[in-house]
């Protein structure tokens, strides 16, 4: 090898170990892991949380304060059917239904406009409150004079439910009264309808009348026709019965009369003056014609 190479080789050794170098390490990516306490940020559009200690005393949706309003209207109607009929202020009706805890919006829509408008509720004048039944009745005699009234009247019957509704202690006084009422389910929608039972009008029907009457079917038969069939058999007892047609009013015909063209009225000032030169016009002629005969 060339001296003067290895010369500059140890050379560049001396300077190398002469300059000092610091070492650079490379760096190792390391992998964080977040602690399992930290919880993580919810997004801005999450609804917040309903608190169960709370929520009633919110200013709830109307779902709620209907379903207040249901609660206080069904414990009033137990509380009528029980025999309670003593009026009660708004506070003692929260009490006994539970519902203290309801906020002050929706207790001032309860006393300013939800149980004053609605119609199971009635409003005494003292500013109570007590449930507005369909009929007025306390007890069996009440009952049976409504029922009276009913047949005198011809109201027909009344319904059970309305009965159940209005009279306090319901099923006890229907069961004492059971031979004074008559009980008819209604065929389209199964509803009993009581009726008053009048002993006077009972009587003993032939048998044979009873059968001749379970055997004619009318059932497919309109009023034109049963007419038709009674008038065969010589019955007319049966017309001056059902509903009337009212009968329409005759047109009267009014008499053809010729008319009459009126004459014109536009020179009636001039009548005068037109019958003295018709007199004049005629005159002259006639002298003309007997001029002419002359000649």
């Amino acid at each position: 090898m060339d001296p003067a190479l290895l010369r500059e080789r140890e050379a560049f050794k001396r300077r190398a170990m002469a300059t000092p170098t610091v070492e650079k390490k490379a760096k190792t990516e390391s992998s964080f892991t977040a602690p399992k306490d930290m919880k993580k940020p919810r997004p801005a559009s999450a609804a917040p949380k309903i608190d169960a200690t709370n929520y009633k005393t919110m200013t709830g949706s109307s779902q709620y304060r209907f379903g207040v309003l249901a609660k206080i209207v069904k414990h009033m109607r137990t509380r009528h059917q029980e025999g309670d009929d003593h009026p009660l202020t708004l506070d003692e009706i929260l009490d006994e239904t539970n519902q203290l805890d309801i906020g002050s919006s929706v207790k001032a829509w309860l006393q300013g406009e939800a149980l004053r408008n609605n119609p199971k509720i009635e409003l005494t004048p003292d500013g109570r409150y007590l449930f507005k039944s369909v009929f007025k009745i306390k007890d069996g005699k009440s009952l049976m004079r409504l029922l009276k009234q009913h047949d005198l009247k011809g109201l027909g019957g009344v319904l059970l439910d309305d009965v159940q509704e209005s009279l306090p202690h319901c099923d006890k006084v229907l069961k004492n009264r059971a031979s004074e009422i008559i009980f008819i389910t209604r065929p389209n929608d199964k509803k009993k309808i009581l009726f008053y039972n009048d002993r006077t009008a009972n009587f003993q029907v032939d048998e044979d009348f009873q059968k001749l009457w379970r055997a004619v079917t009318v059932d497919a038969m309109d009023d034109a026709k049963i007419d038709e069939y009674l008038e065969k058999q010589g019955i007319r007892s049966m017309q001056d019965h059902g509903p009337k047609k009212p009968l329409l009013p005759k047109r009267k015909k009014l008499a053809n009369k010729k008319r009459q063209f009126k004459k014109p009225r536009d020179n009636e000032h001039l009548a005068d003056v037109l019958e003295t030169y018709e007199d004049n016009t005629l005159t002259q002629s006639n002298a003309v014609q007997e001029i002419k005969q002359n000649n």
